[in-house]
């Protein structure tokens, strides 16, 4: 299927590994010109080759997207490299699984503010271009209690603010989705790390699953790209869970 991305331009906040190194690696698979950032440098430059290798514009540069001046420098930076806007992804994770101050920072710093940030940044950028995409990165923790509380408010508040965002942002042209990833291993993940350190709740997890495993950060990648696409135009406000039938509710 031709999803019509050829030539658009895409910022993937928090881009050098996982899920989010994978969606900007699957958006210059269908042409999409890249911007991403992260914290750290050598991650960054390696996935800057990987995506410049497959022929398209890329920028990319350090950024803690907590730190809100850093985060406009970047966006602004992202513009001006690609010349405009189409598609946003707020995939940032702060993680914040303690039920303290610090957890509650972390996920209302990163998760949260990071993602509306953004999104007050690049709307206007992307109506002059007549539309364009947003895809916030929720969490089926977010669908369900017993979680860690910072980190299951947030990833709810996620998707109550894109779906107030997408009936805001319709006349516009604009379309706002979330993703809501299950369990998903990568390498140097915290899935990953627990497989290693507590082996023991990495199979009750893996339990929970139908399909006897985790997902893979391209399964989400592929559903982000497909939400970005113009594939995807009447849909709008909807959370698209990719999961595996790890979350068993109805709603």
């Amino acid at each position: 299927m031709d999803l019509g991305l050829a030539g658009k331009n895409a910022i993937i906040t928090g881009s050098s590994r996982g899920i989010g190194r994978a969606t900007a690696l699957e958006f210059a698979s269908e042409g999409v010109n890249v911007a991403i950032c992260a914290r750290g440098r050598e991650a960054l430059d390696k996935t800057r080759s990987d995506l410049e290798a497959k022929g398209v514009k890329v920028h990319a540069g350090t950024c803690d997207v907590s730190d809100a001046a850093a985060l406009k420098a970047f966006l602004d930076g992202a513009n001006a490299a690609l010349g405009g806007v189409d598609i946003l992804v707020n995939n940032p994770s702060g993680f914040g699984i303690t039920d303290d101050e610090a957890g509650w920072e972390a996920s209302l710093n990163i998760d949260m503010m990071a993602t509306v940030r953004a999104t007050w940044q690049v709307v206007p950028w992307m109506e002059e271009r007549g539309g364009g995409a947003i895809v916030h990165i929720s969490s089926i923790s977010g669908l369900e209690g017993g979680g860690p509380p910072a980190y299951t408010a947030v990833k709810a508040a996620l998707v109550a603010h894109a779906n107030t965002m997408a009936a805001q942002l319709a006349p516009q042209g604009i379309r706002v989705n979330t993703v809501a990833p299950g369990s998903i291993e990568f390498p140097g993940g915290f899935w990953d790390k627990v497989k290693q350190q507590d082996r023991e709740m990495y199979d009750a997890t893996l339990a929970t699953i139908p399909f006897g495993r985790m997902g893979s950060a391209e399964e989400i990648a592929a559903a982000i790209v497909f939400l970005s696409s113009p594939r995807a135009s009447w849909i709008s406000g909807a959370m698209l869970l990719v999961d595996g039938v790890q979350h068993k509710g109805i709603f």
